[in-house]
């Protein structure tokens, strides 16, 4: 039996540009779709290289169980040997911020401070403890921002989370975050592929906090409401590395943590301070930027497993 690419996802619309690229470059590959499924633990998986693209962001899918159950899938694969990006351990790190938050720390990367709480009540005790004016909150298990929301006091927290707007976080831990303000309103995001350093792509802020980088979010998914592309203002842009030693950290920190591909958010204070406060292990990439840039981030990714697969 010939030896494929397995791609392991919940999301077609985040994976067809990998499809065409493996496509472009004659490699074999197969998806496999994990909303829910079975895995037999007493028969061997195929033969091959896998790469997970599991997004913690599944629930808003109706795929709730899709990280659960990918988790099985990469505990069968990696027992029997099978070569595994993005495995198990990077799901760990995809699924909770506060993971992510204490391995980021552990190499000398700054995040913003941070306190952890379950129950509404807590929610307010955790702001008070923070005590830093404003402050977010955030979702533990989120991706595309979900649930973030700006504070500029405890009436207004406390007014939130007795309201309908309240959004419960699918693993029930919410964020009190300190809030980093960007002069420029402009978050950076760092790209990974097998590890390396691929490209910076600078992301405009100014219309708010959902923000990614996928086509998908260009043409109105109700889930990450981007919005339309601005005429004369380029929300997202592939810029120069501005901060190469917080990059060579990154690097390390995802060799560390079995994290393969990767998007590693950062923001920059009025005093040139870096924040780091996301790991995106189903990386996306913006077809306008890249193409202004002339670097096509799943032509590197499909590269990258077409040379492992062929190792």
């Amino acid at each position: 039996m010939t030896k494929k690419i397995y791609v392991i996802h919940e999301n077609n619309e985040w994976t067809m540009h990998l499809e065409k690229r493996l496509q472009e470059l004659n490699l074999p590959y197969e998806l496999w779709y994990l909303d829910e499924g079975t895995v037999n633990l007493q028969e061997a998986p195929p033969e091959g290289i896998f790469y997970s693209r599991m997004s913690a962001s599944s629930h808003t899918r109706n795929h709730r169980f899709a990280p659960e159950l990918t988790a099985a899938v990469l505990t069968w694969l990696e027992f029997h040997g099978r070569t595994v990006f993005n495995g198990s351990e990077a799901l760990t790190y995809e699924v909770s911020k506060v993971k992510q938050y204490t391995q980021l720390e552990r190499f000398g990367i700054q995040t913003p401070k941070t306190v952890v709480a379950v129950g509404k009540s807590r929610i307010v005790e955790a702001a008070k403890s923070l005590n830093i004016f404003p402050f977010i909150t955030k979702h533990n298990r989120a991706g595309k921002g979900l649930g973030v929301q700006l504070f500029y006091s405890i009436a207004a927290l406390e007014e939130y989370l007795n309201s309908e707007r309240f959004e419960e976080p699918v693993d029930g831990i919410t964020l009190v975050q300190q809030y980093i303000t960007s002069p420029e309103q402009f978050i950076t995001r760092a790209e990974f592929i097998g590890g390396q350093y691929m490209y910076s792509v600078r992301v405009d802020t100014s219309e708010g906090f959902e923000l990614c980088p996928a086509d998908a979010c260009q043409i109105g998914d109700l889930f990450c409401p981007v919005g339309e592309q601005p005429k004369k203002k380029m929300k997202f842009e592939v810029v120069d590395n501005a901060h190469p030693e917080l990059t060579a950290k990154f690097e390390q920190f995802l060799a560390a943590s079995g994290i393969d591909v990767a998007g590693i958010e950062y923001i920059v204070d009025a005093d040139g301070n870096t924040y780091s406060y996301d790991v995106n292990t189903n990386t996306n990439y913006n077809a306008d930027a890249e193409a202004l840039h002339g670097t096509y981030g799943m032509l590197e990714l499909a590269k990258f497993l077409g040379a492992q697969l062929n190792a």
